[in-house]
């Protein structure tokens, strides 16, 4: 039944002349079936490359956003309407410009995990993967880094000459797991590395053997010749690592690291949208997108 949707999926697409793209926090099914897979900023950049003129976003709303930001011109489907992100949600403009107003001089550096909207007052947008270079080039030593904690201690730590200010914000998933249950993953899993995502407590962090993106935990954990890992991020990697290195052991770091807006996206979502009844078509006003795409434009000057 699966390979029978896949199958239709793949047809749908190709007559169409569709792209797909998966967030690697999708299942194993839908990413099968995708164009391409990864992260965030990097699926924006593989549409943007990418000929054919709609992109169907499976993943969450700021994603489908980002791909709209750099791909003006083309229509962009996200693949389930409710599929939000609380990080992305915690905070609005109106905040952070009153922050300017009384802390002039200090720079705003938006994580990628932020609505478009959000992004029209920030400096400068990062990854998690590029968020500890960009800080440390920045002419400016005072800098408030949103809406991530968790990820904008893990950048001071890295960069002490800054004075990072952060707000108590950022992944509830990630932010979820405690010390505790790493300390149990290590005692089932003795020879297993961890593995973390920045976006995980310091106390997690600390017991990490590896620190980084999704897509450099998949990279270390692939290219690495031990052969047992435990993963600290959410547990769709878990599935995608077993497929891809069937010759190791992965194991997840907590059985509830899950996304649950990241698993509102099912095939019959994405098969419903290249029929033309699911989904909804992502746009955003001209003005908005031409002040937020200056915070991803400097991002890749920097």
């Amino acid at each position: 039944m699966i390979r029978d949707i896949q199958d239709e999926i793949v047809r749908l697409k190709k007559e169409k002349n569709i792209c797909i793209l998966a967030h690697s926090y999708q299942s194993e099914a839908v990413c099968e079936i995708a164009d391409y897979t990864g992260d965030s900023y990097a699926l924006a950049r593989k549409a943007a490359e990418d000929k054919r003129p709609t992109a169907l976003m499976c993943g969450v709303r700021f994603m489908a956003e980002g791909v709209k930001l750099l791909c003006p011109q083309k229509k962009v489907i996200l693949s389930h309407p409710e599929a939000g992100c609380p990080m992305a949600e915690q905070f609005g403009p109106f905040e952070v410009e009153a922050f300017r107003k009384e802390n002039p001089g200090v720079a705003v550096v938006a994580y990628i995990n932020t609505s478009a909207e959000l992004k029209t007052v920030c400096d400068v947008c990062v990854t998690s993967s590029s968020a500890v270079d960009i800080v440390r080039k920045m002419h400016e030593k005072d800098i408030l880094f949103i809406p991530d904690c968790n990820l904008g201690e893990y950048v001071a730590s890295k960069v002490p000459e800054k004075n990072i200010i952060t707000w108590m914000g950022g992944c509830p998933v990630h932010a979820r797991v405690s010390q505790w249950q790493v300390k149990q993953a290590k005692a089932a899993h003795p020879n297993a590395l961890v593995l973390v995502h920045p976006e995980c407590t310091g106390e997690v962090r600390e017991l990490a053997d590896m620190i980084g993106s999704t897509s450099a935990i998949m990279d270390y954990a692939k290219n690495s010749d031990h052969k047992e890992f435990i993963i600290g991020t959410e547990n769709s990697i878990v599935e995608h690592l077993k497929a891809a290195c069937p010759d190791k052991s992965f194991y997840p770091m907590w059985k509830e690291f899950l996304c649950p807006n990241m698993k509102l996206t099912t095939l019959y979502d994405v098969l419903a949208c290249l029929k033309g009844q699911g989904g909804e078509i992502i746009d955003i006003d001209c003005d908005m997108a031409a002040k937020a795409r200056r915070c991803l434009d400097r991002m890749l000057e920097m």
